[in-house]
């Protein structure tokens, strides 16, 4: 399974203690060299920059050879642009403008509450906890999100 991630999923998971979920869900995950940089700047986490400065091997940075002339920023362009390149399985974005473009364009999408849902349908989470973790960072998405996923599973656990 080919899997490209923009920045927010990574930022996230490693925030709230689950990056590991990537490499048990996908086994490997491409980065863009824009997401890269942005992970690894002064502007990001203490806790990112730690993890990005020693990035395990299924974590794969490359560099786009197109950047679709899209509305979107760095990450966003270039993490499409590889998923486009590479016939991605599977884009992670948050971000709910680029995740219609990136539909638009034929592209399979899910974001850090859907990681969260997938591990949890599989028994490697427990969903409650994980969403309260990411309550706790700044991650925003309205709050009726995150209740519809607790309906859909709500006793899964890991």
């Amino acid at each position: 399974m080919i899997v490209v991630s923009d920045t927010s999923p990574i930022n996230y998971l490693i925030l709230t203690g689950y990056i590991d979920l990537l490499k048990t869900l996908y086994h490997r995950v491409i980065i863009p060299r824009s997401v890269f940089t942005e992970l690894n700047s002064e502007a990001a986490p203490a806790k990112v920059q730690t993890f990005i400065k020693d990035l395990p091997g299924w974590i794969e940075v490359r560099q786009a050879k197109v950047l679709p002339p899209l509305p979107l920023d760095p990450g966003e362009r270039e993490a499409i642009g590889l998923a486009e390149e590479f016939r991605a399985d599977l884009l992670l974005l948050d971000e709910s403008k680029a995740r219609d473009i990136a539909r638009g364009r034929g592209l399979a999408v899910t974001g850090t509450l859907g990681i969260f849902e997938r591990a949890a349908e599989q028994g490697f989470v427990d969903l409650p906890e994980a969403i309260d973790r990411l309550k706790k960072t700044n991650f925003r998405l309205a709050v009726t999100l995150f209740e519809e996923a607790l309906k859909r599973n709500p006793t899964k656990k890991g």
